[in-house]
């Protein structure tokens, strides 16, 4: 299993375009083969930090939603163009 989060800043002004694009990343990617879960999230008392929490099958099904039309267009092409920064963290299971 593959999980990590991607934590994003953006302008306070874009907050309603990222959402939409944050929605239809969602919409897209819950969709895909191997993708467990995809949960875009605002932080509270941040209103314009993003919080993604991301979880695939494997390496592969990663890859795979890096490909997708969705991401080049809404991540990509969309969120990618607007943030003003961006952490990811790749995160380890307790089972």
């Amino acid at each position: 299993m593959v999980s990590f989060t991607v934590r994003m800043q953006f302008a306070e002004g874009d907050r309603e375009a990222v959402e939409a694009m944050l929605r239809h990343l969602a919409e897209g990617s819950r969709q895909e083969p191997g993708c467990v879960n995809y949960i875009a999230h605002f932080v509270v008392g941040e209103p314009a930090t993003v919080l993604i929490y991301e979880q695939y099958v494997d390496e592969a099904a990663v890859d795979h939603h890096r490909n997708t039309a969705h991401f080049r267009e809404h991540a990509v092409g969309g969120l990618y163009r607007q943030m003003l920064g961006r952490l990811k963290e790749d995160l380890e299971a307790v089972l």
